[in-house]
């Protein structure tokens, strides 16, 4: 057993932990290998920071991991089950080398009373701040009929960048102003080493323009899809665009052996859905 700085060699490493700890216990599934993988290339996430992720190693694998989320100041604790008493020595770790001016923050599943009782034990307090998973079963016939006009795409992250930025600007609520818009820097976006996109479906309307997104993450390794972005442009809402979208991309990943779906959300739209509340996350920073 050895402990060892973060490189980019780990990559693959930190996502098989990741992979496994959630095959082991889904009360971690707010934190999974997809999740990694599309904050690892999101354009906010400072790489300048990697080395300081913290990787316990046995036996050549990874069976333990303390990382930040974007910035230092909040991130991710873990371990495998059989090796829950590295998890108070990845918690000081994490508090001493992950922290930003307010502490360390990380979310515990109010379901882990092992986690809950180390947290505790470290003197972390509970902070004003949750986090919510959805599940939902695939076992299911999903309608993916979009309005008279409107064409599904599969854009691709780079190709139609200006495309898909504009979308993500309208569809997040930053305005309808075209102008403000082409004011801000497009920023190239990374590719993610596993991004299938058929995956990322969208659809455009009668005049050829993307209007909703729906993002999705499979892995051959595991038996569910992580949905991550969603989003539609203020316009198209409520016609039932970004439902045919969400559900022709799911049933997509139910050909690849997809056999559940999480979203870290707790909003209605997901519940009409059908994706039912799974775990609820409180969050504990230590100063």
């Amino acid at each position: 057993m050895y402990f060892k700085k973060y490189t980019d060699h780990d990559y693959e490493a930190v996502c098989d932990f990741l992979i496994e700890l959630n095959d082991r216990d889904t009360s971690h599934i707010n934190w999974n290998w997809a999740r990694f993988e599309w904050m690892y290339e999101h354009p906010e996430f400072n790489k300048d920071l990697l080395e300081a992720i913290g990787l316990w190693i046995d036996q050549e694998k990874v069976v333990g991991a303390a990382i930040y989320d974007m910035y230092f100041g909040e991130g991710f604790c873990g371990v495998l089950p059989e090796y829950k008493l590295l998890y108070p020595e990845i918690l000081d770790y994490a508090c001493a080398n992950l922290k930003d001016d307010s502490g360390f923050a990380l979310a515990v599943c109010d379901d882990n009373k092992d986690e809950m009782d180390m947290v505790l034990n470290k003197d972390f307090t509970r902070i004003d701040q949750t986090e919510n998973i959805m599940e939902l079963d695939l076992n299911r016939e999903f309608n993916a009929t979009l309005p008279e006009g409107y064409s599904f795409a599969n854009p691709d992250p780079i190709e139609d960048l200006y495309e898909l930025s504009w979308l993500f600007w309208q569809g997040f609520d930053h305005g309808e102003d075209k102008t403000e818009f082409e004011k801000e820097e497009l920023t190239t976006p990374r590719q993610r080493k596993h991004f299938n996109r058929d995956l990322s479906m969208a659809a455009r309307d009668s005049e050829g323009e993307l209007v909703s997104l729906c993002g999705l993450w499979y892995s051959p390794k595991t038996d569910y899809v992580y949905v991550e972005p969603v989003c539609t442009i203020p316009s198209q809402r409520g016609k039932g665009v970004a439902k045919a979208v969400i559900h022709e991309a799911l049933n997509r990943a139910k050909k690849l052996g997809a056999k559940r779906a999480f979203v870290i959300s707790d909003m209605d739209f997901y519940a009409r859905l059908g994706f039912r509340n799974r775990y609820h996350y409180t969050f504990w920073r230590k100063i």
